[in-house]
């Protein structure tokens, strides 16, 4: 292993709660409604009334309307000491929501590049969504560039103004989100120059030295000796060889155990099944399940969550040299069971179904995996919808809460017919059907498989939503988006709140028998 750190990091802007107003600042930032009669002014009461209504009447005079995440800038006026107000609109008083507020913070962020510092009192609203869309739209990734434009450069400070008591583990929750989402965001950005198997578990590993985690770290040798199969034929090709690495968060109080796994193949080719070269480039993003997992248990210690968390990635390339794995191979999997290989493009399966097993080991009281693994997602949902499958209960469940944090997802059904069409007439099952019908289904119904007995799981696909192709909008940037770390979070956080209550309960009980 030859690398502990990160090739390449992006930049964002930092963030600091403050309580009351400082007395300097370069901008000033205030939120607008679009209201049936025309703009208004939506944290009213921070300034004295002249103040703002010659706010209000310069905004209006320059046509602002209010309409969510439109940005009008206007010049300082009297009695504030800064150099301009940017009023970033929220849309219709009534339907402000989170994601409103995420993505106005957003919108606003990456407009004020070169800015030193901004207050925002667009905070009033809602801190956490603010400082996650703050943090999230400032972000921006150049990478090796051996100068990096100042144009790029975001707001090197934005203060949140909010006067609440509550306001601080807001802030720090919102702060530790968005930071998971970043770090995702850097680790899938990295090119497979940079970030193969052998420096992505040396990073990893730094990373869990950092942030308190226990670390386990399987090599080839280990993996070929443990009967690592899946893993070993897709890695097998590649000069670059694979790993497995778990990471193990423990809580003193934890009732609950959740167990993450994520896809990690730093550079997909295809194999044999060799991809078209167009937007082959693309493939660096082929690990973006495996950085979301690690990022949310790093986040999960990091807010003290009462959750037991394991998050398990298989790394490997997919390479087509002499030693690759072939169609028609038949392969043995970590635990025994066999696959017969129609297509070596059908390789996070493989890579996955070793990790899911070896999950499984610690029975925990849920299983799910992410991973960036079927263009077929794309075709069934877009690019920026996930499709989420496995036990309804936590299928459910992860969907409702992608959707809730901004981060689309969809429950999706494993049908039976694709149950069975996975089945080899060689080997316990094979790992395409084969056919263009239902392949992000026919995927999760593989995978399920390798699932321990009465365990509860969901397997998400994010092979749209994990890499942004196109420009940036609201807090997504172009390339690497984080997708779906804060959905993770707040399924964590919702484990956590049950946890609270059964303590609670518990203690309640005991006091009374005293």
């Amino acid at each position: 292993m030859t690398s502990t750190a990160l090739p390449a990091t992006g930049a964002t802007t930092t963030v600091r709660l403050a309580r009351a107003l400082p007395e300097e600042f370069d901008a000033l930032l205030v939120p607008v409604f679009k209201g049936e009669d025309g703009l208004e002014l939506a944290a009213s009461g921070l300034f004295e009334e002249d103040i703002e209504i010659a706010i209000w009447e310069l905004l209006s005079a320059v046509g602002a309307t209010g309409a969510a995440e439109e940005l009008t800038r206007i010049p300082s006026i009297d009695g504030i000491d800064t150099d301009f107000i940017l009023a970033v609109g929220l849309g219709e008083d009534a339907k402000l929501d989170d994601d409103t507020l995420r993505r106005a913070s957003a919108a606003a962020a990456r407009s004020l590049k070169g800015i030193k510092t901004v207050v925002t009192t667009v905070g009033t609203f809602g801190i956490q969504p603010v400082v996650e869309g703050t943090l999230l739209g400032a972000y921006s990734y150049t990478g090796h560039k051996s100068e990096n434009p100042e144009s790029s450069a975001p707001v090197q400070e934005v203060i949140v103004y909010s006067p609440k008591k509550s306001a601080e583990r807001k802030f720090q929750r919102g702060v530790i989100a968005a930071e998971a989402v970043n770090l995702t965001r850097d680790l899938v950005n990295a090119p497979s120059s940079h970030l193969y198997p052998a420096s992505y578990a040396a990073i990893i590993e730094s990373l869990a030295a950092e942030h308190g985690l226990e670390v386990t770290v399987k090599d080839y040798d280990t993996l070929l000796s443990e009967g690592f199969g899946g893993v070993v034929a897709v890695g097998q090709g590649s000069a670059r060889k694979p790993f497995v690495v778990q990471l193990r968060y423990r809580a003193p109080q934890a009732t609950k155990h959740v167990s993450f796994v994520g896809k990690g193949i730093t550079f997909d080719t295809g194999g044999i099944s060799i991809k078209p070269g167009a937007s082959m480039e693309n493939m660096i993003s082929d690990m973006g399940g495996s950085a979301a997992v690690i990022a949310t248990i790093i986040a999960a210690a990091r807010m003290n969550l009462d959750v037991n968390v394991t998050a398990t990635v298989s790394l490997a390339e997919n390479m087509p040299d002499g030693h690759a794995f072939r169609p028609g191979d038949v392969i043995t999997h970590y635990g025994g069971k066999t696959t017969e290989i129609l297509n070596t493009d059908a390789e996070g399966r493989l890579v996955l179904a070793d990790a899911l097993v070896l999950a499984s080991e610690d029975n925990p009281d849920v299983l799910i995996d992410c991973a960036t693994l079927t263009g077929a997602q794309i075709v069934a949902l877009g690019n920026r919808t996930s499709g989420v499958m496995g036990d309804k209960k936590v299928r459910n469940r992860l969907a409702e809460f992608g959707r809730k944090v901004g981060e689309h997802a969809w429950a999706m059904p494993l049908p039976e017919e694709l149950v069975e069409s996975m089945k080899s007439p060689v080997a316990d099952l094979r790992n395409v059907d084969n056919t263009r019908a239902g392949g992000m289904l026919s995927a999760g119904c593989f995978l399920r498989n390798f699932v321990g007995e009465g365990i509860q799981w969901a397997h998400v696909d994010n092979a749209g939503p994990s890499f942004n192709t196109g420009s940036a909008y609201g807090y997504t940037p172009a390339r690497a988006t984080g997708v779906p770390v804060r959905t993770f979070i707040k399924f964590l956080r919702d484990v956590d709140k049950q946890t609270q209550k059964e303590l609670k309960a518990a203690a309640e009980e005991s006091t009374q028998d005293s």
